[in-house]
């Protein structure tokens, strides 16, 4: 592989040959490519595209140019990928209900991206807890609990790694072909036997419409499946946050909520983690409807919430997260009620709008150093559609100081509509299967 004409013929629209497309993936992880060959073949990419083909070689170079894991287990190696949402916590009801039902998850989460909340963020909420463990801390939880989410180490697809820190300052981010390769370099280095994708549409997504949620779902579940993973996707519905909570301790409040067994905390979260487990479980060749009434009977139970408390003790967070949870997430010194000040129907909900304004409490970044107070944020967000009066609740502001919340419920009021009632579209919008 010769970086310099490579990236000539792509530019020509040339179709290149897989083996040359990995090797320029291994010359990313090792150096041999330089900074500005890496930004050219991204410009490249974004103008010609590589192609079915083409895309399965970058993705499976890039998993191969770092560690892969390999697992011997005595249950399928199981995980999902959502594209990002707010109030989307379902990796942390879906993991543990997963290895309640023989599953096993070495879940690779990141941290908040613009808008959205990061899982290791929200984990991150509990006194003591450190997502950054390494493989055989990865394997270990893994093998014990069942279900282990933490951060990719530097050896998992360091090429995207690098690839991506280009893209970052070159304005070639959001082409399919880049986004693609760079969401399942990592999660098909962890040894998956199948992988479900949620692929979120809507206001609070960073897909706004459903022709390009779309077409990055068809491409995610060809290349996994070229790459010679089980894979499937939805498109679900974000035009209305997934959790009535956005923040860091305000969602991991609901999740414990819905893990003590009260579905009535998030509904729909609830029942868009039994739909994407049942998925997974067909994918893993059992059937789909009997998966869901695992995954559920695994919530409603208990199960998932012993397999979570442990999860949780295993990264260091506290031995009695199960019965005292409560005690342990950190509460912001501002608590403000927000309330409707006439009467309609919440008619539209601004989702990004929201994150942003968790983010201005301090509850994201918006620069990489920032650091994030885990306890601000929102929580009994109105659901889309609710008949309201004046005086009801449209959501609870946690904030540092009151002069955050004036300005979070400023930017909260901006988000909402109050009007006729919304025509509301299904949790699942779409399937895409192999």
């Amino acid at each position: 592989m010769e970086a310099r004409r490579l990236i000539a013929a792509l530019r020509r629209g040339e179709t290149l040959p897989p083996e040359e497309i990995r090797a320029f993936a291994q010359g990313l992880a090792d150096g041999s490519v330089s900074d500005a060959q890496a930004g050219a073949f991204a410009m490249a990419v974004c103008l010609r595209g590589l192609g079915e083909a083409g895309r399965v070689a970058l993705t499976t170079g890039m998993r191969d140019s770092g560690d892969r894991l390999a697992w011997d287990l005595p249950g399928p190696v199981l995980d999902k990928h959502s594209t990002g949402g707010v109030g989307d916590c379902v990796s942390l009801l879906l993991a543990p209900a997963l290895a309640a039902c023989g599953v096993h998850v070495p879940m690779i989460s990141g941290r908040g991206l613009g808008h959205t909340g990061g899982t290791l963020d929200k984990l991150e909420a509990v006194p003591g807890l450190s997502t950054q463990a390494d493989e055989a801390k990865l394997r270990e939880i893994t093998r014990d609990v069942g279900c282990a989410i933490v951060g990719a180490t530097g050896r998992i697809a360091p090429a995207d790694k690098r690839l991506y820190a280009v893209r970052d300052v070159t304005g070639t981010v959001d082409h399919v072909d880049l986004i693609t390769a760079s969401i399942l370099s990592k999660k098909l280095a962890a040894g998956l036997d199948g992988l479900v994708l949620d692929v979120k549409v809507g206001s609070g997504a960073f897909m706004k419409s459903e022709d390009e949620a779309r077409e990055l779902a068809g491409a995610l579940v060809a290349t996994a499946n070229g790459a010679g993973c089980a894979t499937a996707a939805f498109l679900t519905d974000m035009d209305q946050p997934l959790a009535p909570a956005l923040g860091n301790a305000t969602e991991m409040a609901v999740i414990m909520e819905l893990l003590g067994g009260d579905r009535r905390a998030a509904p729909r979260l609830h029942d868009l983690t039994v739909a994407l487990g049942g998925r997974l479980m067909a994918l893993a060749g059992g059937a789909e409807g009997e998966g869901e009434e695992k995954i559920a009977h695994a919530i409603a139970s208990g199960a998932a919430m012993e397999r979570f408390a442990k999860m949780l003790h295993g990264l260091g967070g506290p031995a009695d997260m199960a019965e005292n949870w409560q005690a342990h997430l950190p509460k912001a010194p501002v608590i403000r009620e927000v309330t409707a000040r006439e009467a309609g129907h919440l008619s539209a909900i601004d989702g990004e709008a929201l994150g942003h304004a968790v983010v201005g409490l301090g509850g994201g970044r918006k620069v990489e150093t920032d650091r994030i107070d885990p306890a601000v944020g929102l929580s009994e967000v109105a659901r889309l559609g609710a008949k309201l009066s004046p005086g009801d609740l449209l959501a609870r502001i946690h904030a540092a100081t009151e002069a955050e919340a004036e300005r979070a419920e400023a930017a909260l009021r901006s988000a909402v509509t109050i009007g006729e009632a919304p025509q509301l579209n299904d949790l699942v919008r779409e399937r895409v299967d192999p």
